[in-house]
């Protein structure tokens, strides 16, 4: 069987999923649309202010949208977040002081968040270079929540709990809103005082409920992510408990001036516009994802999540096993990108990740994973973690010459 019949054998399998997925879509588009017909969002609201960006109507507006989309009191959605890493930094830095314990709960974080806390680097003011202490719990051997652990790891200095939604370069399954809602409720059981942040970055729009509708308190993500809609230049957000979200503004800006300053420079019909457009790109990176999972599943290589299962982010990982696999696997995807289609993935070193990376974005926004990419460390077992999608026929055309440069498992 040749790629093409490969594919179309999948979507033929996959069509139960895809139309659930259509009905889902609907619903979280539906969310959004009612946010912004509460909120009387009109053309008024898409000039922006420059300077100190004091009193942008069009960017309180959408701050209250978010919030309302969200599930939380209120966020602060701006250009001026340089990436989900910086929205989630400016969170951390907002709630943690000196004496502080932070705990993570999903295992180790993703790579961006070593440097942050103190994990790798020194001097550049991390969160251990000012006293804050750090503490995981390791991952069940079934590579899921160690849940017994978990009953007793809070304590009096816990002042936060890290919840990262999304499996990011670990192989394991990414975290539903109902393992979220489980682990608030049992972190609230031990110390209510605990703050439990969720790095949302690649979950959002996934279900039809926010981690701030199921108790969490603080939420991070980028824009160039799920809710940018994949038209959105550059920004992050963050969002949940009003003065969390203020204090986390606060690190962003200065204190005194919070979530009141920040030019939009003409960005806030794009920031809205993206958010409308959020739940249907979600929907067609899911698609995408399922393809990939099944095609390379068939072919005998290990896949998270399997083909079948019920998707918790955009990310679909394959274990390629060899460097020269991985490699050709993002060189395929690049050539099928409609931005550089001409260039050569090669493994480079890239900031804030440990080991060197070989990635294929070719994307109009520049890094932007919600378009369709696929990346991966050089490292064993050679994984790559193909990304987004802005229609899964896109994705379908790209797997097709994939399929041919890596071929069944060995």
């Amino acid at each position: 069987m040749d790629s093409i019949q490969q594919l179309q054998a999948a979507e033929k399998a996959l069509s139960p999923i895809f139309s659930g997925i259509d009905a889902q879509v609907k619903q979280n588009l539906k969310r959004v649309l009612d946010a912004f017909r509460v909120h009387r969002v009109g053309v008024h609201h898409f000039a922006g202010v420059t300077g100190y960006g004091h009193d942008d109507l069009g960017r309180e507006t959408l701050d209250r949208v978010f919030a309302e989309v969200m599930g939380a009191e209120a966020a602060a959605v701006r250009v001026q977040f340089v990436s989900g890493t910086h929205a989630i930094a400016c969170a951390l830095y907002g709630v943690l002081r000196p004496g502080d314990e932070m705990l993570a709960v999903a295992g180790p974080p993703y790579d961006t968040l070593e440097e942050v806390i103190g994990l790798r680097g020194s001097g550049q003011g991390s969160l251990m270079d000012f006293g804050v202490t750090y503490r995981q719990l390791p991952l069940a051997n079934t590579g899921t929540i160690d849940w017994q652990a978990l009953a007793s790891a809070v304590t009096e200095k816990t002042r936060l709990a890290l919840i990262q939604r999304s499996c990011g370069y670990s192989w394991r399954p990414s975290l539903s809103i109902s393992d979220i809602e489980k682990i608030v409720k049992i972190i609230k059981g031990q110390n209510p005082q605990t703050v439990c942040f969720v790095d949302n970055c690649y979950g959002e729009f996934i279900e039809e409920r926010e981690p701030p509708a199921v108790g969490a308190d603080l939420i991070a993500g980028s824009l160039i992510k799920n809710p940018g809609g994949t038209i959105v230049p550059s920004g992050g957000y963050i969002a949940g408990r009003a003065d969390l979200v203020e204090a986390a503004a606060c690190r962003l800006t200065a204190p005194g001036i919070g979530s009141s300053g920040g030019a939009t420079f003409d960005c806030n019909r794009l920031l809205m516009q993206g958010l409308f457009l959020a739940p249907q790109m979600v929907g067609e990176a899911m698609k995408g994802n399922h393809l990939t999972g099944y095609v390379f599943d068939k072919l005998g290589y290990p896949v998270n999540p399997p083909p079948m299962a019920p998707r918790r982010d955009v990310i679909q990982a394959i274990q390629l096993g060899t460097p020269e696999k991985l490699i050709a696997f993002c060189r395929a995807i690049q050539q099928h990108s409609p931005v550089g289609s001409y260039l050569d993935p090669v493994p480079a070193p890239m900031p804030g990740y440990e080991s060197q990376l070989v990635m294929a974005g070719g994307t109009f926004i520049d890094g932007s994973t919600s378009e369709f990419s696929a990346d991966g460390p050089l490292r064993e077992p050679y994984i790559v973690f193909c990304q987004g999608g802005t229609h899964w026929t896109h994705v379908a055309i790209a797997l097709e010459a994939a399929i041919e440069v890596i071929g069944k498992k060995d």
